[in-house]
């Protein structure tokens, strides 16, 4: 064979194998079971003489198809068809691995719906002269249940009736509570009483209650009511001092303005009499003041000083000025100064919401939830025992648990974190909340792990472990990191 011919043959066989590699993208993935099947062995190409062969004597050769190949066999009428080697034949043949699965948003967590209440609570207060309530207590459950009522009292009020069954007792520094202790038969509800002596005739007075488990530990309902003495007059509106008022300000300030201008007309009117007076009077010659064909010649003139306003006018002017305008100023920051409120929550900016600071069983609202605070109870200093999870309490260490009445006010489900809850103690300092604890007092449910549901209402204890003495003076709660949250004072 000539070596033209030699050459135009390898270089069809490596134009062949780029082919093949260049169209290895587009071959279908083949089974495994196709893959595990024996291959037949690849043909080897026969040595070639210098002697040409006709095309006649020379049979045709057919390739060996492959397995589950792309497309029919192809037939080439030569002496010979090189395929590719083994190993690419191997590489074609080996299964293709799953692709990764589509990047998805992990599912989120159910959210947690109230638990059923065995034991209802409502609250209302009578039209009387002084603060009365009427707490009615139901038992929807199937089984008889025995339940603690607790009322929680304002700070400085005192009972004068309680409903039969019930006795007060001090809660902890100026408050009271009543308790009764009672057995409600299945589908039964039992109505309460209480009559109060405020020490604030006609100030509005709110008195949670709640029922509790037999133990008084852990609260099934609680609800709340403010009394409000029958046609109280309306607050009056203290109006500020005249002299503090902007409309007098300004009158004022547009009066000196007037008078200045006033002064000053007059002095000039007055200096522009004098020198025309002066220029009348003054002429020389026979003649006098008759005037004559000829310009006389002009008669040097004494130099005369001008005439100023008195030192004493424009001190005076100055000195009325700048006391005005100090007085303003002065009165003005000092007005927004005593609007500046320390305790108050930031309402703007990146805070969602507007912070709202009230007291214990009135319902304050944030941005996505409903905080109310029904009562605060703390243990004995030192009685913080080591909790399940939790690390070593302080060695004077007691814990709090506030009954809270947490509802979502949105139309999709929230989720609320434990760390975000607080209970601020004297000097500043602030503790969140003790989840270990918090969990125990659920009876081991977690219940930040799943967000609340839309509309839901749930009542459930927060307990924060403090130490010293003093109980905590305000807690404050929140839905979000960045939410305003609501701040709740503390009797």
């Amino acid at each position: 064979m000539p070596a033209s011919t030699r050459h135009h043959r390898a270089l069809a066989v490596f134009v062949h194998c780029l082919g093949i590699l260049a169209a290895v993208p587009a071959l279908p993935a083949v089974a495994p079971e196709a893959a595990a099947t024996p291959r037949p062995p690849a043909a080897t190409p026969q040595p070639t003489t210098a002697t040409p062969r006709s095309p006649a004597a020379a049979p045709p050769v057919v390739a060996t198809p492959r397995p589950n190949a792309a497309g029919p066999p192809a037939r080439t009428a030569g002496p010979t068809v090189t395929q590719p080697p083994v190993a690419v034949v191997a590489w074609l043949t080996e299964p293709t691995p799953p692709s990764a699965p589509p990047a998805v948003a992990p599912p989120t967590r159910a959210p947690a719906s109230a638990p059923p209440q065995q034991v209802t609570v409502a609250v209302a207060p009578e039209s009387s002269p002084a603060p009365r309530y009427r707490i009615q207590v139901r038992n929807v459950g199937n089984a008889p249940v025995d339940t603690t009522v607790r009322q929680e009292l304002p700070a400085g009020s005192s009972p004068t009736a309680i409903s039969a069954g019930g006795r007060s007792t001090r809660a902890g520094g100026s408050s009271t509570e009543v308790t009764w202790r009672l057995r409600l038969p299945a589908h039964s509800s039992t109505t309460l009483g209480t009559a109060l002596a405020a020490t604030a005739p006609g100030q509005p007075l709110t008195a949670p209650a709640c029922a509790f488990t037999s133990d008084g530990s852990r609260p099934y309902d609680c609800a709340t009511a403010t009394w409000k003495a029958a046609g109280a007059p309306a607050a009056e509106v203290t109006e500020a001092p005249p002299w503090r008022r902007y409309p007098v300000l300004l009158a004022g300030l547009a009066a000196l303005l007037l008078i200045s201008a006033a002064l000053v007309w007059v002095w000039r009117r007055r200096r522009g009499r004098r020198v025309t007076a002066a220029a009348l009077a003054t002429g020389d010659g026979p003649d006098g003041d008759r005037g004559t064909v000829y310009p006389r010649p002009a008669a040097p003139r004494p130099s005369r000083r001008r005439r100023t306003p008195p030192v004493w006018l424009l001190v005076g002017a100055a000195v009325v000025v700048l006391a005005g305008v100090v007085g303003t100023a002065g009165w003005t920051a000092t007005r927004q100064v005593s609007e500046i409120d320390t305790q108050k929550q930031p309402t703007s900016g990146a805070w969602m919401g507007t912070g709202v600071t009230g007291g214990v069983g009135v319902p304050l609202r944030e941005s996505a939830f409903e905080f109310t605070v029904y009562r605060m109870s703390c243990g004995a200093p030192g009685s913080a025992g080591k909790t399940g999870g939790g690390g070593a309490a302080p060695a004077n260490g007691r814990r709090c648990q506030a009954t809270v009445g947490v509802r979502n006010v949105t139309g999709d489900h929230q989720p609320w974190h434990g760390q975000l809850q607080r209970a601020y103690l004297p000097g500043g300092r602030w503790v969140s909340t003790d989840e270990p604890a918090t969990r125990a007092a659920n009876l081991g449910r977690d219940i930040f792990a799943d967000p609340m549901a839309a509309g839901t209402r749930m009542v459930l204890p927060l307990v924060f472990t403090v130490d010293g003495r003093d109980p905590p003076q305000q807690l404050e709660l929140r839905s979000g990191v960045f939410s305003a949250g609501v701040r709740v004072h503390m009797p």
